[in-house]
């Protein structure tokens, strides 16, 4: 499978943040993020493991107890149903890989109750 960008459909997800699916096999899938500055994502965990990489930004990262500020060309791995929660520092690309795949969250619409 091939990923071009050109291609890719980013959607809104909330507030200024598009997520576009980058692929997926049947042991893992991979998204892009993009997210402005000041966001702040709840602190949630999840079935699946989780593994980012920081491509342009800076994000403020708690996984667990542990804390850290990581910037372009950093990475995080967060094992499976650890508590996590991510702050923007700077409008930020990232890239997530979920295993097994994660669902995609759906795109914001005047129902889903997203603003």
């Amino acid at each position: 499978m091939l990923f071009f960008r050109k291609k890719a459909k980013p959607t809104l997800f909330m507030k200024g943040i598009f997520l576009t699916p980058l692929g997926k096999t049947r042991k893992l899938n991979a998204v892009h993020w993009h997210t402005p500055a000041g966001t702040v994502s709840p602190s949630h965990k999840h079935p699946e493991d989780q593994m980012g990489l920081v491509i342009k930004g800076a994000i403020r990262v708690t996984i667990g107890k542990q804390k850290a500020v990581l910037k372009a060309g950093d990475a995080y791995f967060i094992p499976s149903n650890v508590p996590h929660q991510f702050t923007l520092v700077k409008t930020s690309d990232v890239v997530d890989i979920f295993s097994p795949p994660r669902p995609a969250p759906k795109p914001v619409t005047a129902r889903s109750g997203r603003k």
